[in-house]
């Protein structure tokens, strides 16, 4: 049995554990995919204090380390259920595994959100997706498309820019949501163009791969299609709180309804990071709920 257990194993869950790991408390980490969470995806990092810049996998890899350093358990499993027994938690995963925490820390994070349009789920992975830094050098010299416009749609973009003989930025608005310094950067290259106020409605396909886009205009309606070798989504993240409403409460976007104080409903269940109801979702804020949330249960264990 754990003192604690923290399930994700993103900024939030790996800051948990160094905070909990210091305070003299046994920790095991369990992680679905791959420890580092979504900032090991994102090729360039410059907002963390301290840092002029750095990979996300460099980042992440830097977080992982100095968790295990420090003593830290890790497994890489499915979290499905968690419940409270009468003197502690015990933790269901999908690998029929279960585990007991005297405290439990859920830092989930989030997932990427897709269009939701046919075909997609079939096409992730054969024309479509989520990471240039893991899939953009597969696409070196063709021609792609980037779907979104916010900090990670752009970032995203630049990398690809310099492998890709064309990218075409598809946003739904009528300017960038991400930073204006991306968005010049981006605007300056010659094999980068953008098609504002533009939704895909449907993807077009060839023996199982990705071939184009139809597209609509949202100032005209008038429709159209581009060819291209890949699609990268980056629309947005949800959350997968679902099998934890119980006993933590979601508000009504399915997220953790937790204040700052990172507690919950239920005494010694804690919440940290993007899975979290917060208005601002970055590394920095996600590691602060990490090290709140600790506090937090090792107040609980202590009393």
């Amino acid at each position: 049995m754990h003192d604690i257990i923290i399930v994700g194993g993103g900024p939030a869950g790996l800051t948990s554990a160094i905070y909990a790991l210091r305070a003299g408390k046994t920790v095991l980490v369990i992680e679905k995919n791959g420890f580092g969470g979504q900032i090991a995806y994102s090729p360039k990092v410059e907002n963390i204090p301290g840092t002029k810049v750095i990979s996300g996998a460099q980042f992440a890899d830097q977080l992982t380390d100095q968790a295990m350093a420090l003593g830290a358990d890790m497994e890489l499993e499915k979290v499905i259920r968690v419940e409270k027994a009468k003197n502690c938690f015990r933790v269901y995963t999908e690998e029929e595994s279960v585990f007991e925490g005297g405290a439990v820390i859920l830092a989930l994070g989030v997932k990427h959100r897709t269009l939701g349009l046919p075909g997609e789920n079939e096409l992730i992975g054969s024309g479509i997706s989520f990471c240039a830094v893991c899939d953009g050098a597969f696409y070196t010299g063709q021609e792609v498309a980037m779907i979104g416009g916010g900090n990670s749609a752009l970032q995203e973009a630049l990398l690809l820019s310099e492998v890709c003989s064309k990218v075409t930025i598809i946003q739904n608005l009528a300017d960038f949501t991400g930073e204006r310094k991306l968005a010049d950067l981006l605007l300056e290259k010659e094999n980068v163009s953008v098609l504002f106020s533009t939704v895909v409605t449907g993807y077009e396909s060839e023996n199982g791969s990705l071939t184009g886009l139809q597209l609509r205009s949202e100032v005209t309606g008038e429709t159209s299609h581009i060819c291209v070798d890949g699609a990268f989504l980056a629309v947005g993240l949800m959350p997968e709180n679902e099998p934890f409403a119980e006993l933590a409460g979601l508000n009504d976007w399915g997220y953790f309804d937790s204040a700052e104080d990172c507690c919950t409903a239920t005494e010694g269940l804690f919440v940290a990071g993007d899975c979290r109801s917060k208005h601002i979702r970055q590394v920095v804020t996600a590691s602060a709920d990490g090290a709140v949330a600790t506090m937090a249960a090792c107040r609980y264990l202590d009393r």
